[in-house]
This record gives C-alpha cells, sequence and structure tokens, in this order.
C-alpha cells in the first residue's frame, strides 16, 4: 500500500479552520445583533445628549423608575439623589444600546429559576425585563383602584421595594421580583457611579463624594502620600472643559 506523508501542523490548521465559520456563525446567532467584537476597530463611547428626552423608556415606564431611582438613592447631606446624578438617563441609553439587547449574553433556554451564585437567568434581555417587571408592578400596584408606584408615598414606595427585595411581591407571571429588584439595584448603582460620558454621574457628583479620582492617567505623584487628601479634581473619559482647545 501506498505510504502518505501526514504533516500534523497541516491536519490541525484545517480543524481550526473547519469549526471557525460554524463557531462564527453561532456567536452572531447567540448574540442577535452579529459578533460582539472585531479586531482593529475601536469602541469609543458616544457622549450622551443631556438635553435630549427618553429614547427607551415610555412615560409611564420613566415615571416608575424615577421614583424608584429617587428612594433607592436620595438625596441628602453627603451627596445628590440617583436621580440628581442622572441615573434615569443613563439606564434609558443603556437599555436602548447593546447592553440592553443583551448582546454579550447567552440568551437562549432552557429557562430556569436560577441560584444565588449564577448570573444572568432572566428570559427577557436586560431591556426586556424592565419593560416586563414595570408592566407588572404597576398591574400588581393598581389591582383593585391601587395608586401606581410613582404616585404613592415615599413610604408606601420604601415598603413596597423592600417587599420586592426580599421576594415578598407576587407580581405573577414569569417576571420574579426578586430578580428584577437586584437588576434595577445594580443599574442604578452603575448609573450613579459611572462615567458622565454615559449620562449618569452628572457634574462628577458621585465621584467628588467619594473622592475618586476618575481617569486620570498618572498617579505616581501620590501612591505614597498617605493618609492626605487627594489634591485634584474628578477627571472623566473625556476630559475637562478646562482642557479643550479654544480656537
Amino acid at each position: 500500500m501506498p505510504q502518505f506523508q501526514v504533516d500534523r501542523r497541516a491536519v490541525l490548521g484545517l480543524g481550526a479552520a473547519a469549526c471557525a465559520a460554524p463557531l462564527a456563525a453561532a456567536a452572531a446567532q447567540f448574540t442577535a445583533s452579529g459578533m460582539v467584537w472585531q479586531a482593529n476597530t475601536s469602541a469609543f463611547p458616544t457622549a450622551v445628549d443631556l438635553s435630549a428626552h427618553y429614547v427607551f423608556f415610555t412615560p409611564d415606564e420613566a415615571a416608575f423608575i424615577e421614583a424608584a431611582c429617587a428612594r433607592l438613592i436620595p438625596a441628602d447631606a453627603t451627596g445628590p439623589s440617583a436621580v440628581q446624578a442622572g441615573a434615569p438617563l443613563f439606564l434609558d441609553r443603556q437599555l436602548a444600546g447593546e447592553y440592553g439587547k443583551g448582546a454579550r449574553l447567552y440568551m437562549q433556554g432552557p429557562f430556569g429559576k436560577g441560584t444565588a451564585t449564577q448570573g444572568y437567568q432572566a428570559r427577557w434581555p436586560p431591556a426586556g425585563f424592565h419593560r416586563a417587571a414595570i408592566k407588572a408592578i404597576d398591574e400588581h400596584l393598581t389591582r383593585n383602584g391601587g395608586a401606581p408606584f410613582h404616585r404613592r408615598a415615599a413610604a408606601d414606595q420604601d415598603a413596597f421595594l423592600k417587599d420586592l427585595e426580599a421576594g415578598k411581591a407576587e407580581l405573577g407571571g414569569e417576571v420574579d421580583g426578586k430578580a428584577y429588584f437586584k437588576l434595577l439595584l445594580q443599574n442604578v448603582m452603575e448609573g450613579y457611579f459611572c462615567d458622565p460620558i454615559y449620562g449618569g454621574n452628572q457634574g462628577l457628583a458621585a465621584w467628588k463624594m467619594i473622592g475618586f479620582p476618575g481617569a486620570r492617567y498618572d498617579q505616581r505623584a501620590y501612591v505614597l502620600a498617605y493618609n492626605q487628601p487627594y489634591p485634584l479634581p474628578p477627571v472623566g473619559i473625556g476630559g475637562r472643559p478646562a482642557w479643550s482647545v479654544k480656537g
């Protein structure tokens, strides 16, 4: 019989090439928006227009989100409320974008109740989860003539949010109230402490409150300055207005 010399490197190369196309197609299908990363491309964020209206939330959804943000992080002597810091606008833009679509999440079934140690388990991407949960909350609270969340007294709003966090609010259907509270609180905190370019932490108020320097690139002069206040103001990704080139 004739003998053939087989190059192991060539065989492995053919195997990798054969697998690449199906894997790429599967990844595009899972994200529902194509590949989430491309080589030799940048993803510098576009600054949120603070004067623009909501692009994702409906008026009723925005009313709930603003009221919930005001109770989750209220204003006090330490710092501004989540609403004052722009967290609702941050949520709106995040849910209208790739995060809201679940572009980096595995969103195929089967769906089941996750454990406390597992990550995101909802059957909807984050935008869909917010929309379904807010609708379920409104129906739950207005049943039998009750007032919607944003029209209730602060004490009543706090009580409901505590029930939601503890899993005591039976929203019905497929919406897990406890899981939604976890997502809502996470997103509100992200909006409160994010870089201002994303719409939240307006005026760098949250960073000033905790003494966070932000996106300053060189901290060597302060590494060994123990027990001394940081002397410089925080800086966002977009820099400071004072650094802008003036014609």
